[in-house]
């Protein structure tokens, strides 16, 4: 794992960064508290056998702005392992991370669920401190908000391409839309989309992509993806075998890219055919991509405004640690359909007004909530801080 030690600093953050180890599990881990003026650090905790500092360092600085993106009061952090979430040895490597952070935890940072963990991880997590408060994201039966199994991120991601949509005043009904992933967030993005009367032409996920131009049944891609997983792909009768990446470029009004880092780089910004596209993964579209869609004219949603469901929902899951009153996951999809529709819209309407990105534009409306905090709370004199992803 690399540190560069003060490479990831700026004048924002990060405030934190702690690595950890277990020789005995083989555990190799890091926890990155970016800012914390506006509350303390929150963000979920992923685990890959890919994991960097640099990757959980730009993750954290997302939540900050996510946060600040959506108003509420918590800062910008994120956690990561580096290992194989499908090894049978996962939990002893939880666990071991766990104990390592436990100086931390819940202080400064509160686990949450991000790629490769589950709502048992979360159990785990807070079986092995012995706190209900270190975790968020726990089963239901355990008082907590299972957001991901509610759907909550993927909900929220549809609502804002809801918004978009109208914004453009381009119909929803009818409307094709492609989904690179299918993994929690876009099988929920997928069914609320279908709700909302689009056609979902194309889905891939690790193992390939399928494409049909008449539509896909969701229902069924989501049946599917409860029995094979990634490989539901293999299982879908009548529609056409692509490699993946190639789906970002079928004709289509609407693109979900929800997977991986910087999928869309300027090649690709260049032909694909989307007229709108909403980001359901963090930093899916490199900066250089980011201009050139700006320049076609595609209405861009960014990742913290698009995906920030999550993020509302885990603002309710941290109060619902000290209480015994279990929150109802209607009330959740109202708060997110209401924030995440309106700052679309105020992003895009930015973006339009200022003639900048509307990553610019989403950027610019964080970092000022998070600054005028800075200021407030004398960690800054006025308007020093330079924004960095």
């Amino acid at each position: 794992m690399t540190t560069d030690d003060f490479s990831h600093a700026d004048d924002w953050g990060p405030e934190k960064i702690v690595t950890v180890s277990d020789t005995r599990t083989g555990m190799r881990g890091v926890l990155v508290i970016d800012n914390t003026a506006r509350g303390m650090g929150k963000g979920g905790t992923r685990m890959s056998p890919k994991v960097t500092v640099t990757e959980i360092s730009r993750l954290a600085r997302v939540m900050t702005w996510k946060w600040a993106g959506v108003d509420l009061f918590f800062g910008g952090a994120k956690a990561g392992i580096r290992f194989d979430p499908t090894s049978p040895d996962k939990e002893a490597v939880l666990r071991a991370f766990v104990r390592a952070l436990s100086s931390e935890v819940p202080k400064e940072y509160v686990f949450g669920l991000d790629m490769g963990l589950t709502e048992r991880d979360a159990a785990i997590i807070q079986n092995e401190l012995g706190d209900r408060g270190a975790a968020v994201g726990s089963p239901r039966e355990l008082g907590g908000v299972p957001y991901d199994q509610w759907g909550i991120t993927g909900y929220g991601v549809a609502e804002a391409t809801h918004a978009a949509a109208q914004w453009r005043q381009q119909p929803i009904e009818g409307a094709r839309v492609v989904v690179q992933g299918f993994g929690a967030v876009v099988a929920a993005t997928a069914h609320r989309l279908h709700e909302l009367g689009t056609t979902v032409v194309a889905v891939s996920t690790s193992a390939g992509a399928v494409y049909e131009p008449d539509g896909l049944d969701v229902n069924a891609l989501l049946a599917a993806r409860a029995i094979w997983g990634d490989a539901l792909v293999d299982h879908i009768e009548g529609a056409k075998q692509l490699a993946v990446g190639e789906e970002l470029l079928l004709p289509t009004e609407i693109l979900v890219p929800a997977a991986q880092q910087d999928v869309i780089d300027v090649t690709t910004a260049r032909e694909l055919q989307a007229t709108i596209i909403v980001e359901g993964a963090n930093l899916p579209i490199t900066p250089d991509a980011q201009t050139v869609l700006a320049e076609r004219g595609v209405a861009v949603v960014p990742d913290f405004i698009a995906n920030a469901g999550g993020v509302v929902a885990a603002a309710y899951a941290m109060d619902a640690r000290t209480s015994a009153f279990p929150v109802e996951p209607e009330q959740i999809r109202i708060a997110v359909a209401d924030r995440l529709r309106r700052n679309s819209i105020t992003v895009l309407e930015a973006s339009a007004r200022d003639n900048v990105t509307t990553h610019v534009a989403a950027r610019r409306l964080a970092e000022q909530r998070v600054r005028i905090a800075m200021e407030l709370s004398g960690r800054i004199k006025p308007d020093i801080c330079e924004i960095r992803i």
